[in-house]
């Protein structure tokens, strides 16, 4: 028996094999720009792939390059889901997939209108670093609208164990970002080029020097900035402990059995306590709670006071409580509570970046015709107005509550407030065994090498840790596991060129991202009339 094979567009074949030959090749860039979404989820924690950042962006930039806005914009679109939906699956673990699905597609457009800026620039001479400025452009606007932003998903934050690290010091998260983003588009610039050579013969010199500085500078720039990372004590050092008490069960419903979560942490530090005085760990100089330790407000229920005093006085240190306070009038506070084991709460710091469909309901009755969970938020919380640093056995400890350590301004303005250390006191019970606790961690290791302070971490259920002022994790914890860590940390004040610059260099790169953009449309329409 033989087998004819028909010649491609032999009449003899199915219709439907014809239009399969056509569709193939629509196919490519759109399917390539999802795989560059997925790499650059892939780059995040907790895999340790920081370098598929790279291929991710080279891949993108390949997918780009010279694009009508209009496919700039669908390719972007498919890029930016491709990013964010696996990215940011744990926002849909208790609630399911409505809230999920309408943050990843909000912030995959956000990069789809950026991916039309990186289309219109890669016409420019140099397009690498033009595209890169209007990425850093597209994060700064989404760390800041809508509803204060979301700045989850920044490039740098995936960047905790990488060679780009030191650049953070140098610049902060937005130099750190375009330092990545510029290093994988200049690789795809570079093979484009090394093609066109063995095409035409030609590459003009100037062309080739800046396809190389698009590579190698953000390198050598990183190399050039190690001596900014520095974890030595300037100003001593401080015992510090943090405590993981864990809580009752996973879920959203986790605070219904609000004592118990308490209990859980006044246990677990009363368990330090007994084990200070037997010599097995040392004195620590102050106790470090989470976030939502106490849901039971101190200051109205005189049992959870008693609670509170009784653990405090047991650990004889200043605590750190987080709780929520609630006011007879106006909104309800995720509060941080200085406790001092003879005088009790003496000072208090108040959120101020409060998360928007978690703690405060925006649009309550549009958003409740898709999901009934908008009424677990019975009572918005309110945002707090000053910078928090504690003095807590003589160290400035700098203030964060947990989805606070996204935001620049927010970590920045403690250590310019004189903080030697920060504390990030986080609760990520609601999210499960999701990926959340880990990227929230490597945002606290980047934070640690860009202001040079050493980070601790509480956590209610996991993963607590202690991280050194060069980003490495010193102490963790597992999981859902009552724990303790002791750790002795360095104190600094010295700040460094990020902390020193603040928003200065974000600012410069989202003006040159405008610049290369207004570039760009103006030799377009010049293009179009002399036609």
């Amino acid at each position: 028996m033989s087998t004819t094979i028909a010649p491609v567009g032999d009449p003899q074949q199915p219709a439907s094999v014809h239009r399969a030959r056509r569709l193939l090749p629509r196919l490519v860039r759109p399917s390539a720009a999802v795989l560059s979404g997925l790499m650059l989820y892939a780059s995040f924690p907790p895999r340790p792939l920081w370098w598929l950042v790279l291929p991710g962006f080279a891949l993108l930039g390949w997918v780009l390059f010279e694009r009508r806005p209009r496919a700039a914009f669908g390719l972007g679109l498919l890029a930016g889901l491709g990013f964010m939906l696996p990215l940011l699956h744990w926002t849909g673990e208790e609630v399911g997939p409505v809230p999920w699905l309408a943050l990843a597609a909000a912030e995959a457009l956000f990069i789809a209108l950026g991916c039309i800026g990186i289309s219109a620039v890669s016409r420019l001479a140099g397009w690498p670093f033009w595209a890169a400025a209007v990425w850093a452009l597209d994060e700064a606007v989404r760390a800041r609208v809508p509803f204060g932003g979301f700045p989850w998903g920044r490039i740098a934050f995936g960047q905790a164990d990488s060679v780009f690290l030191p650049l953070a010091a140098l610049g902060g998260t937005p130099l750190l970002s375009f330092a990545v983003v510029l290093c994988g588009f200049g690789l795809f610039e570079a093979v484009r080029r090394f093609r066109v050579r063995r095409a035409t013969g030609e590459l003009p010199r100037l062309a080739a020097a800046v396809t190389a500085a698009a590579v190698l500078v953000p390198v050598a720039a990183a190399l050039a900035s190690l001596p900014l990372v520095d974890d030595s004590a300037e100003d001593g050092t401080a015992t510090v402990a943090a405590i993981q008490g864990n809580v009752p069960r996973l879920g959203l419903d986790f605070n219904s059995q609000r004592r118990a979560v308490l209990d859980n942490h006044a246990n677990r530090t009363e368990q330090l306590a007994r084990d200070v005085k037997a010599g097995k760990v040392p004195q620590p100089d102050f106790v470090l709670w989470p976030e939502n330790s106490s849901d039971l407000d101190p200051y109205r229920n005189a049992d959870a006071k008693i609670v509170i005093d009784d653990a405090v006085r047991a650990i004889g240190v200043p605590t750190v409580v987080g709780a929520v306070v609630e006011p007879d009038t106006g909104k309800l506070r995720n509060t941080l509570i200085q406790w001092d084991p003879d005088k009790g709460p003496v000072a208090t710091y108040d959120k101020r970046h409060i998360q928007p469909f978690g703690e405060y309901m925006p649009m309550r009755s549009f958003v409740r015709l898709f999901s009934s969970d908008v009424d677990r938020v019975q009572r918005d919380f309110g945002p707090g107005k000053k910078v928090g640093v504690f003095d807590l056995s003589g160290s400035y400890v700098g203030l964060v509550t947990c989805y606070e350590a996204a935001f620049d301004d927010a970590v920045r303005d403690t250590v310019e407030h004189g903080a030697q250390m920060i504390a990030v006191p986080s609760n990520n019970a609601t999210f499960g065994r999701s990926e959340m606790t880990y990227q929230q961690l490597a945002m606290s290791r980047v934070r640690a090498v860009e202001h040079s302070r050493s980070v601790v971490v509480p956590v209610t259920s996991g993963v607590s840790a202690v991280i050194r002022p060069d980003g490495t994790v010193v102490r963790k914890t597992k999981m859902f596991t009552p724990d303790a860590l002791v750790e002795e940390v360095p104190l600094r004040s010295s700040l460094t060129p990020a902390t020193r610059m603040g928003p200065l260099p974000e600012g410069v790169l989202s003006l040159l991202a405008v610049i290369g953009i207004g570039w760009a449309g103006t030799r377009a329409v010049r293009t179009r009339r002399a036609r």
